[in-house]
Formats: structure tokens, sequence, C-alpha cells
């Protein structure tokens, strides 16, 4: 068995980090839920998912982070309005999402999605949609909210993140704003 030191690949996202002030107001609506299914994402964790590139060899990030900083990006700071609780049945989650995606966030999307094409990763089956995931293994209908969800999450940049026993590190970041 190989020591984990030396594994050669990298669980890889791109995406919008939560400022500490925001992922702590979301984490106290969610807790007013009082949810009774489900493993909660940590705080810590909460951001809205880019592009998912799962294994990366570890020779590949460099060339990535490249293509990353050539993406067009939109010029002004993103706002994503987070309004809607959801289910996501298939896979077993509850997530914060977004009624109307900002044109601007799938523009950044799909030139991220453009940019790591030559790399082979596989291009999103579906259609994007902005969430951010408060609860895994969920497997009850959507809960009902006092306080119906409006958060405002709010970028700057946009991250590489790795993904590693539970835990996100950001490996780089690029400004959305030239």
């Amino acid at each position: 068995m190989s020591d984990e030191s030396h594994e050669p690949f990298k669980r890889l996202f791109f995406a919008l980090s939560c400022a500490p002030e925001q992922r702590r107001a979301i984490a106290q609506w969610r807790g007013a839920l009082q949810l009774r299914s489900g493993r909660p994402v940590p705080a810590e964790n909460f951001h809205l998912t880019l592009k998912f590139l799962g294994a990366v060899g570890v020779a590949q990030i460099a060339d990535i982070c490249t293509a990353a900083a050539k993406v067009r990006v939109p010029g002004v700071a993103l706002r994503v309005v987070l309004d809607r609780v959801d289910v996501w049945r298939k896979h077993g989650v509850l997530v914060l999402a977004s009624e109307q995606a900002p044109p601007e966030l799938l523009r950044l999307v799909y030139a991220l999605e453009q940019a790591m094409l030559p790399f082979g990763f596989e291009d999103s089956p579906k259609e994007f949609r902005p969430h951010l995931t408060l609860m895994r293994d969920y497997r009850l209908p959507v809960p009902e909210s006092e306080t119906p969800p409006e958060f405002i999450l709010r970028a700057e940049h946009f991250t590489l993140f790795e993904s590693h026993k539970g835990r996100y590190r950001a490996l780089a970041e690029w400004p959305l704003m030239p």
C-alpha cells in the first residue's frame, strides 16, 4: 500500500468561496431548520462550485492554473442570490440554490469549462445549477423555514480548491475584475 503523501492525484474543483460572516449566517439559518436527516456540511466548507475536476494528476496542476488564469472573467464582482432551498434526491443533498443565475456567472462557468477541455475533463453532462450544499445524505422532503433564505454571495475572485479528507484548501485564486 502506498503512502498517501506520495499520491500523484488531488481532488480538485473551481468555486466561489463564501465570506466568513456569510458562512456563519447560513450555518445559523440552517441550524434554525432543526434538521433530523443527513450530515451537515461544515460551515468552513461552504462554497459555490463552478466546475468539478475530480482526481487530477499533480503534474497537471500548474498547467490547469495557467489555463484558468487565461479565462475571460466577467470584469465585475459576482452577486449570486441564494434564495431557494431544494433537495437533490439523486445526490442525497439539501442545497441553497439560486432562483435566477446571473448571466456573468454562467459565462464564467462556460469559459472555465472551455479552458479545461484540453485536459480531458468530462464536460458537465447537465446544465449548471448554482448551489451551496448544506447537508449530505439528506433523505427528507424540503424543510419548512420560518425565514425564507435570502443570502447574497459576493465574489471578487474564483478559486481552485483541493478536497482532502473532508477539508477544502485553496490552491490558487484569480480576480474576477481586471
